[in-house]
């Protein structure tokens, strides 16, 4: 069953050497994303799943030691989703970017295994994922990684739409109070048409959550660059 999840944004702007220049911007976002990893240690899981948006060639299940790489980027970077044998696999961005955290709070808890899921992945086959995987073990936590809309401003990647902020903002108030039914009410075809990355994950880890009678916490929830990101954590 699940026991614990923490929420994080997945922009590569998120590590550093990414940023450049401009990663004091992401500093309170990076913040908030190492608290919150805090609660994944303290529930003890037996198995961590970090899950995230990919593109086909990433979906599905990802193995212990599987790799991902930062180098598509600019950044010769390369990280492991804990130890293991690499995987012929690469991680997709999302999951490279979960990795790193782990990486950055050494993580030396629970096997780790990786899960990319599709943005345009309907809401009950996000449900029936996330119960898959509260199964899994006696004690589950999740890593779920994932933006909100992509067109909170004019310089947003996605322009600027007038429903960003109202569909980012009932994201956060249902990560914050761990509400899995408001999760799983998100418009999928509204958040398809505002870009937001994060819809199916949060919908996959609101399947794995219902019934786990968890509060939530928000650590975090701002656009600095027109993108919604949010972070949060479930205990």
């Amino acid at each position: 069953m699940l026991v614990a999840a923490a929420v994080c944004p997945c922009p590569p702007l998120l590590v550093p050497e990414v940023a450049g220049g401009a990663a004091a911007e992401m500093d309170r976002a990076r913040a908030a994303c190492y608290d919150t990893l805090g609660v994944l240690a303290a529930a003890r899981p037996d198995l961590l799943c970090v899950l995230g948006p990919a593109e086909p060639a990433g979906r599905g299940p990802h193995p212990q030691g599987a790799r991902g790489t930062l180098a598509g980027f600019g950044v010769p970077l390369e990280v492991s989703l804990g130890k293991g044998e690499p995987a012929r696999r690469e991680l997709p961005p999302s999951l490279t970017v979960g990795a790193w955290l782990l990486e950055r709070t050494d993580w030396t808890g629970c096997p780790v295994e990786g899960l990319g899921v599709g943005e345009p992945l309907a809401r009950d086959r996000c449900q029936e994922a996330g119960r898959e995987l509260a199964a899994r073990a006696d004690r589950v936590a999740l890593l779920v990684m994932g933006d909100g809309s992509n067109c909170r401003t004019l310089k947003a990647p996605g322009y600027f739409d007038e429903r960003a902020a109202a569909f980012d903002a009932e994201a956060a108030r249902a990560l914050a109070e761990a509400d899995t039914a408001a999760l799983l009410a998100l418009d999928e075809e509204l958040a398809y048409e505002l870009k937001a990355a994060g819809r199916s994950s949060w919908q996959v880890l609101a399947g794995a959550g219902q019934g786990s009678d968890l509060a939530g916490k928000l650590l975090y929830d701002e656009a600095p660059y027109g993108v919604g990101y949010m972070v949060a954590g479930w205990s």
